[in-house]
């Protein structure tokens, strides 16, 4: 895709371009075909792609478990009933030591948020080109199937943990408890629109750094994947006696993919590290 029908710029566009439906500019409804077309269907339109591999990796991940948990044995366990086992005492033990609270409902959270993104995350090692050359030949314009590299996933979940954490508050500490919080600490009465002002944005920036961190990440480990696969493309427009970007694309894709895994992994943990411990902050009570 890169050698001949795209430049590098037209080709980085459009690995970065979500398959969207919208509005089109004669006013008809549909899939946009191009970037400009994309951009002009506004907010209300919806990224069939980030939507569709969202559900699909969240449905594998229930499907997985829910097989593991009707096919339990308590003789020698297989290697699924092990991972499974394993994940969730690993899960259980993180949110033990950032949850102090008491709520049943917090671990199966914590597991399903760090599964269902790491999952999302994993997307990112499948080699760029793959999906996007087997959804143009079924005439798909565009498919991105990192989930994670789109802010409106990231931001969803990020939004979903905040609804969540205003509930807690609410229900733990009362309506009144919770307002007292934002506008009484930490200068008391005599400063409460600075209280406010502060504590306003500290409550704001929680779903914005879950969202941005998750998504920044994630865009730029697959900005660097697309570099590297133009050195492919760079190699197969040279004479085939230079084997010096072609070998040099193998060891970086190589290299970055290893070290990817460590990436994928940590920021879904951190998001399901941060997810524990504002909830946890949302239970407790300051005075």
């Amino acid at each position: 895709m890169s050698s001949e029908a795209h430049t590098s710029a037209e080709y980085i566009k459009h690995h970065l371009q979500n398959l969207t439906y919208g509005q089109l500019p004669d006013g008809t409804w549909g899939v946009a075909h191009t970037a400009a077309e994309a951009k002009e269907m506004g907010f209300w339109a919806l990224n069939l792609d980030t939507f569709i591999m969202s559900l699909l990796l969240g449905a594998i991940f229930l499907f997985i478990f829910r097989s593991v948990a009707k096919s339990v044995v308590s003789g020698t366990p297989g290697g699924w009933q092990n991972f499974c086992e394993w994940a969730i005492e690993f899960v259980d033990s993180s949110v033990r030591g950032s949850f102090t609270a008491k709520n049943n409902m917090v671990a199966p959270l914590a597991l399903t948020i760090f599964f269902w993104v790491f999952l999302l995350n994993l997307m990112d090692l499948i080699p760029i080109d793959y999906v996007p050359l087997i959804m143009s030949a079924l005439g798909v314009p565009f498919f991105k199937v990192v989930p994670s590299t789109d802010p409106n996933a990231t931001f969803g979940l990020a939004i979903g943990v905040f609804i969540l954490v205003l509930y807690y508050s609410v229900k733990m500490k009362g309506v009144g408890g919770f307002l007292g919080e934002l506008t009484m600490q930490p200068f008391g009465k005599w400063g409460m629109p600075v209280n406010l002002l502060l504590e306003g944005v500290n409550l704001i920036a929680k779903p914005i750094s879950l969202a941005l961190r998750l998504f920044g990440n994630m865009y730029a480990g697959e900005m660097i994947f697309i570099l590297i696969a133009l050195m492919g493309g760079a190699w197969a427009g040279a004479s085939l006696t230079s084997a010096t970007l072609f070998g040099s694309q193998l060891l970086l894709s190589l290299g970055w993919a290893i070290f990817h895994i460590l990436i994928i992994t940590l920021q879904a943990f951190i998001f399901m590290t941060l997810t524990v411990v504002y909830l946890d902050m949302a239970h407790q009570e300051h005075h």
